[in-house]
């Protein structure tokens, strides 16, 4: 006869469903904490950089225990020894920009007339020799801006500032031109030479007046067109006056031969200076005021002479005048009454 299999205990049965979850979860626990210690391992390497990647187009600086320095170009990881050696810094070997003054904002020149600009300009270069670069300088960056803004500073300050504006094109190639060939001094390196880079291009981004120096500068061609208008006005009336003195002359003249001819023998010479001032007079008025201007010649003699009065009154009769360039008038009986 076959044996009956007892049934099994369902506290027995709980009990192993118990003891497999925790046998689980010590697994997962145990697992976790794997995974954590070598993620900790893994950030304390990459925080030491004692494995290290050098990417396409950058360089490492690589100081060594005795302190001689190593410039790193192979592209991929890397292994360097901890605690006797120290990574420097990675250097960018693609081109890079270099602002005039150290900042895209337009900077304040002084033009060779002592006029202020403001001018923006950049500089593309890249790394040719790492170790000329970043071996044989210390901070080249610093170094390269301060050299960059001094040759660029000197050729825009030699300029006038009419070319500074309106040539902007032949500016920029003569800077560049400058920035690539001309020694940082006399007999000494250019740039490329003294960081081992090449300069690929430059650029002259604005050049431009002030907002007051704007200002200032219409305010100047106002006064200049002034000036202009005002000078012009002068020569008219100098080029006038030259006409009525010519005009004065041939009247003068014309009045010499009425009187007495060429050889003016019959002229009396008191009148003919009278008559001639009076005529001078006559030429420089401007009537503004209805008035007339005349001038009384004294010749020690009384002349009676009638001048008529624009404003229909009785006409003024000039007196003996005492001194030369003295008028005096007294009212007269009209012409009616005097006839």
């Amino acid at each position: 006869m076959m044996k009956e299999t007892p049934l099994k205990d369902p506290s027995s049965q709980v009990f192993l469903q118990r003891a497999r979850v925790m046998n689980l979860i010590r697994r997962l626990a145990f697992i976790c904490i794997i995974i954590a210690l070598f993620y900790s391992l893994v950030a304390v390497v990459y925080s030491t950089k004692v494995i290290y990647k050098v990417k396409f187009n950058y360089a490492v600086i690589l100081e060594q225990l005795g302190g001689k320095r190593k410039a790193v170009t192979e592209v991929g990881w890397h292994f360097r020894l901890p605690f006797f050696t120290r990574l420097e810094k990675v250097v960018p070997l693609m081109n890079q920009n270099l602002y005039l003054g150290g900042e895209a904002a337009p900077i304040k020149i002084i033009s060779k007339e002592n006029v202020a600009l403001w001018t923006s300009a950049s500089m593309t270069f890249r790394i040719k020799d790492l170790n000329v670069w970043g071996i044989e300088n210390l901070s080249p960056e610093l170094l390269l801006q301060g050299d960059y803004d001094g040759i660029a500073k000197d050729t825009l300050q030699a300029q006038e500032v009419n070319k500074l504006i309106s040539e902007r094109e032949k500016i920029k190639e003569i800077i560049f031109e400058a920035l690539k060939n001309r020694p940082i001094n006399k007999d000494g390196p250019t740039i490329e030479v003294k960081y081992g880079i090449e300069i690929v291009s430059f650029v002259l981004n604005e050049t431009r007046f002030g907002d007051n120096l704007v200002e200032a500068t219409e305010e100047k061609k106002r006064r200049q067109l002034i000036a202009e208008a005002e000078n012009y006005a002068a020569d008219q009336e100098a080029e006038r006056t030259r006409k009525l003195y010519k005009a004065y002359l041939d009247g003068i003249q014309a009045l010499h031969l009425a009187l007495g001819g060429p050889d003016a023998k019959g002229v009396n010479p008191a009148l003919f200076e009278f008559l001639s001032q009076q005529k001078w007079a006559t030429a420089y008025e401007k009537n503004e005021s209805g008035q007339k201007t005349f001038v009384l010649h004294g010749t020690g003699l009384s002349p009676a002479i009638t001048l008529p009065d624009e404003s229909g009154r009785a006409p003024v009769k000039a007196v003996e005048a005492k001194k030369a360039g003295v008028q005096a008038t007294e009212p007269e009986l009209p012409l009616q009454q005097k006839n």
